[in-house]
C-alpha cells in the first residue's frame, strides 16, 4: 500500500459526474479512499477503497456532506462552482470533470461567469446551447489532473 496518500480522500459529487470509472482507477493505483456522494443509490465497484453516501433529497444535500467533509487532505471531484468555492474554503483541493483545478485564483471569476451566464440564459427564452460535448481529451485531462493532486498530496502527508 501507498502509505503516502492513504490518508487522503477523494470526494465526488457523483450525480453528474461523467469520470467516476476513471476516479476508481486512478483512486486502486493510489490507495486512496473514495466516497462518491449523490441523492441516490448507483452503482460503485467492489472495493474497500470505495463507499457510497446516499444523501436525503433535500436540496443541496450532497453539497453539504462534501462541504462538511472536506478538509486540507481531500480531494473534491465537482462541476457544482458554489461547491467548489465552500471546499476550497475547508482547504480541499477541487477538480472539474475536465481536470480544470479550481483554486483560490479562479474561483472568483468562475462565480462571475457562472452568474452572468444564469443572466443570459434567462434572457434568452429558455435558448441554450450547453457545453460541449465531453470527449476523450478531456478524460485525459482529468486523469493527468487526478494523479498530479494525489502525488502532491502523498509529498505532504506528515
Amino acid at each position: 500500500m501507498n502509505s503516502s496518500t492513504s490518508s487522503a480522500i477523494i470526494l465526488v459529487d457523483a450525480d453528474a459526474c461523467p469520470v467516476k470509472d476513471e476516479i476508481y482507477r486512478v483512486a486502486e493505483r493510489h490507495r486512496v479512499q473514495v466516497r462518491v456522494v449523490s441523492n441516490s443509490p448507483f452503482r460503485i465497484p467492489q472495493s474497500a477503497l470505495v463507499s457510497r453516501v446516499v444523501v436525503d433529497d433535500g436540496f443541496d444535500a450532497a453539497d453539504d456532506w462534501i462541504a462538511d467533509a472536506a478538509d486540507a487532505r481531500s480531494v473534491v471531484i465537482t462541476a457544482d462552482i458554489l461547491l467548489a468555492e465552500r471546499c476550497l474554503k475547508a482547504g480541499a483541493q477541487v477538480l472539474a470533470h475536465n481536470g480544470k483545478p479550481f483554486d483560490a485564483a479562479s474561483i472568483g471569476s468562475a462565480i462571475a461567469t457562472r452568474a452572468l451566464m444564469a443572466d443570459l440564459r434567462a434572457g434568452m427564452d429558455g435558448i441554450t446551447g450547453g457545453p460541449p460535448p465531453f470527449g476523450k481529451a478531456d478524460r485525459s485531462r482529468f486523469l493527468q489532473s487526478l494523479d498530479r493532486v494525489l502525488v502532491a498530496l502523498g509529498r505532504s502527508a506528515p
